[in-house]
């Protein structure tokens, strides 16, 4: 696969190799199943190691049944689990061997004529507990508000947590097949609504993917643009997650002040772009149509900067607000690393960690980027983090409209039959990956999304047991999780 360094490797290595990864502080990035032509199941993990700037891939052929490696590295947990429920492979020796994405069934091996339970939704692997003062509150999948489709169990005492287990999935929006015959060229209309609050974010790193499968090179005014595009999403991305996580403190002020600001950043990416939400711009190549910042761009952002700069500091002058966010919802660094969290919230968590530095992408790699770490891993640090990135996301786009040369935004992309790629991302949330199949006909065969918060509500779970309920509202909206990224 272009833009990652390949290695077949025989099931039975798989758990020295994953030893040895681990042993370098490498990351799987994530892992996902798929059939050629021959219809002999592969399976693919994504790896990444410190100061390489190429991803590992390795490929397991004919890949039905395989040593499970989360009891290795605890963030393919989910991936094993997806694959086990979607292909019907087998891991074997897993440590939640229980369906994920499923409602109680799997499908059938081949030649399987047995007949599965009827779907449930019991929660068959929920823990024992035998203590008449420990109450069991189910919430969900109905929530109140404009609330995505999930289910939680709290087991508590009073007010204190001992267990949490979200369940997640409810939706299966078939995001993930609806590519499957799609001219690769097209189909980035599809992932601009893989997730609404990251379209550019997603569409990137499918134009990314697809350009790689297509070895085309993209015209540098349009890397500069992509650049423009990417930081507009976070800068209305972050003030929108500011105004929610004040509702949760009951901040009232700081929730409208947060929103209207991202209403602000979306008015200026519709000016722009004729999108408030940015799309219709990407296209495998480059820009769909050439984009005309002008002078009056500079002008808008250094405003709405400096609105920024003024709302986060009444932030941070207001007490009632940081007393409930200052040692919420700790994720240390440690479980941040073996459970995959991503992006901010890894950040936040003391690991040093951003696609945009380590692994460039459009013009990423000529641009001075401040990547803001902090050791804390509470609500506050995770607030605290995403403040700096919108005032670096406003110093990248001054910097992108300074180097902005007039030129061509397109390139022919026709990726060629049985090709593929891997593009990537960084977005608001975190990382964003495709991995595109292109078939014999040039249409494509598969396209794997992995999406920030797939990770992120991994590790989200262990920084809810052993605290209170009071808590747990501000904890979730700390880290701006969404449903979306995992129900595909």
């Amino acid at each position: 696969m272009i833009g990652t360094q390949v290695v077949l490797v025989p099931f039975d290595a798989l758990r020295a190799r994953a030893r040895a990864l681990h042993a370098l502080g490498g990351r799987i990035q994530f892992a996902y199943a798929w059939l050629p032509d021959n219809d002999a199941p592969e399976v693919r993990y994504i790896a990444s190691v410190p100061e390489r700037r190429d991803f590992k891939m390795w490929i397991v052929r004919d890949a039905r049944e395989l040593p499970s490696l989360a009891p290795i590295l605890p963030l393919l947990g989910w991936y094993e689990r997806e694959m086990m429920d979607l292909q019907g492979l087998t891991f074997t020796g897993h440590p939640e061997p229980y369906p994920l994405v499923l409602r109680g069934s799997r499908p059938h091996a081949d030649g399987d004529q047995s007949e599965d339970p009827p779907p449930s939704n019991s929660y068959s692997h929920l823990p024992d507990i035998d203590a008449t003062d420990v109450q069991q509150l189910p919430f969900g999948p109905i929530r109140a508000d404009v609330q995505e489709l999930a289910e939680f169990t709290f087991f508590y005492v009073g007010e204190h947590i001992i267990h949490y287990q979200p369940r997640l999935f409810f939706k299966h929006r078939g995001m993930e097949s609806c590519f499957e015959g799609a001219d690769p060229r097209r189909a980035v209309v599809i992932a601009e609504r893989v997730s609404g609050v990251g379209s550019a974010g997603h569409a990137l790193a499918y134009c990314e993917a697809v350009e790689r499968a297509a070895a085309c090179e993209v015209p540098p005014r349009a890397k500069a643009l992509r650049v423009l595009l990417a930081e507009f999403e976070r800068i209305y991305n972050h003030p929108h997650y500011l105004g929610h996580l004040c509702h949760t403190t009951t901040l009232k002020v700081g929730e409208a002040q947060g929103k209207l600001l991202e209403e602000k950043a979306k008015q200026l990416n519709a000016r722009l772009t004729g999108s408030r939400f940015l799309r219709g711009v990407l296209t495998p190549g480059g820009l769909r149509r050439d984009l005309d910042p002008g002078t009056w761009l500079g002008d808008a952002l250094e405003e709405l900067r400096e609105e920024f700069v003024a709302y986060a500091e009444r932030l941070e002058n207001s007490e009632s607000h940081l007393d409930r966010l200052i040692t919420t919802g700790i994720l240390h660094a440690r479980v941040a690393f073996d459970q995959g969290a991503s992006g901010p919230i890894e950040r936040a968590s003391g690991l040093d960690r951003d696609l945009r530095r380590d692994h460039p992408y459009a013009l990423y790699a000529d641009l001075p980027l401040t990547v803001t770490v902090l050791k804390e891993g509470d609500a506050y640090a995770r607030e605290r983090v995403r403040m700096a990135e919108v005032e670096a996301s406003f110093v990248l786009c001054q910097r992108v409209l300074l180097l902005l040369e007039p030129g061509p935004v397109h390139a022919d992309c026709i990726p060629l039959p049985r090709s593929e790629g891997l593009g990537w991302a960084e977005g608001p949330r975190g990382s964003v990956f495709y991995a595109v199949h292109v078939g014999a006909d040039g249409r494509l065969a598969r396209v794997k999304i992995k999406s920030p918060s797939f990770s992120n509500w991994r590790a989200f779970p262990f920084t809810v047991h052993d605290t209170n309920m009071m808590d747990y509202a501000i904890n979730e909206a700390s880290f701006g999780l969404t449903m979306a990224g995992c129900d595909r």
